[in-house]
């Protein structure tokens, strides 16, 4: 049986997630399959929400779905797509329905996406959902009307060390703190030395920290992640290595490097934990959490090295 999410960040135990990319439609079954492959080797398994504005099966069905497998579900929720109404309504449905964790995001912009004449809706942004829980935890709507039956949710947010400048970031982190999150999961991390940095900060403040690790399948990934995706910088001895790797030899190249980060930050100390984002490619998280000597077991962490 999985075991709360919460309790798990409280215990001390160095926590392992992961997330699984529902498909575009709805054939469920590579999800299912994903799901089944994951849900007793990490600790909780994200669901992402239309990630990068593209149109996708949704992350509360999705979390539904590990629920019902016998996993531990995080639900992502971003306030692009919906007003306060629809989100405290799919809060309520997720409840209900044994959910007890929630990541917030605001939510990527419409016109990266595959629907760029969608209208954005942000009536809230991260931080008001967060306190649109806190609320509703306390018996509340946000329009102050009485609930019946109050929610309660091990509540989320998510942080980019990398962002340059920092200052920015480093704001809204202590404004998501203010509004109760609980956890950061952070944006993908390649420069420990820089994650060390921040983390000198981020420990200053009662709330758990999972480090991003976004799986590297070849150094052209590596690349057009520098050039294109804000807030993410992979160094160029990484690009390097992938660009090395005899041929047909990337992914395991991604894997290896992948666990070797893992293994640093935990046996360092450097965070509570890793995400592991493998971006359609979760069948091989089971490799990179062997390749960083950690097994879970029943639940339980074990170091795999022997």
């Amino acid at each position: 049986m999985a075991q709360n999410f919460r309790e798990v960040l409280r215990s001390g135990e160095f926590v392992v997630t992961s997330e699984i990319g529902p498909p575009k439609g709805c054939d469920i079954t590579k999800m299912k399959h994903h799901i089944e492959g994951l849900k007793d080797k990490v600790h909780a398994l994200n669901v992402t929400d239309n990630q990068s504005s593209v149109m996708r099966y949704p992350s509360l069905g999705g979390v539904i779905l590990i629920k019902e497998l016998g996993g531990e579900p995080i639900l992502q929720m971003t306030c692009r797509d919906r007003n306060r109404m629809a989100l405290q309504g799919d809060l309520l449905l997720a409840y209900s329905r044994g959910v007890r964790n929630v990541l917030c995001l605001t939510g990527d912009a419409v016109p990266v996406g595959d629907h760029k004449s969608a209208k954005s809706v942000f009536d809230l942004d991260s931080a008001q959902l967060l306190r649109a829980i806190r609320l509703m935890e306390s018996g509340k709507d946000l329009g102050g009307n009485d609930l019946e039956g109050k929610v309660e949710f091990c509540a989320g947010a998510i942080v980019t060390p990398e962002a340059r400048p920092l200052e920015p970031q480093l704001m809204k982190f202590e404004k998501k703190v203010e509004c109760g999150a609980e956890f950061f999961q952070t944006q993908a991390i390649y420069d420990l030395d820089n994650f060390r940095s921040f983390m000198e900060y981020a420990r200053k403040f009662p709330v758990k920290i999972l480090a991003g690790i976004v799986l590297l399948t070849s150094a052209k990934m590596a690349k057009y992640m520098n050039e294109n995706v804000p807030g993410i910088f992979v160094p160029q001895t990484l690009i390097d290595e992938l660009a090395n790797a005899p041929k047909g030899q990337a992914l395991k190249k991604g894997i290896e490097i992948a666990g070797r980060m893992i293994r640093t930050i935990k046996e360092e100390k450097m965070a509570d934990g890793v995400h592991i984002m493998a971006i359609g490619r979760e069948e091989v998280v089971p490799e990179i959490l062997q390749a960083a000597g950690i097994k879970l077991d029943g639940g339980k962490e074990n170091d795999s090295r022997g």
